[in-house]
């Protein structure tokens, strides 16, 4: 699923926002999705630190592993 398909279907489905962040760095106790560098980077932000840090080159492959590890988390 490409970026602002993700960002709808977190809304639809009504998962927590505190959980989650797709615009910002380094948010408090949540995952993230950011694009940096010409790359996808999902992690856990955790005392501001990046934590189980993945990239990617491909839009989808990126929002697909993000959404799939929040709900596995929630």
């Amino acid at each position: 699923m490409k970026y602002r398909e993700l960002k709808q279907r977190l809304i639809d489905e009504n998962i927590p926002q505190y959980s989650y962040s797709v615009d910002t760095e380094y948010p408090n106790e949540a995952f993230c999705l950011i694009q940096k560098n010409g790359k996808w980077q999902v992690y856990y932000s955790e005392r501001g630190h990046k934590t189980g840090l993945k990239e990617f080159f491909i839009e989808d492959e990126a929002c697909d592993y993000f959404y799939d590890e929040l709900i596995r988390a929630l």
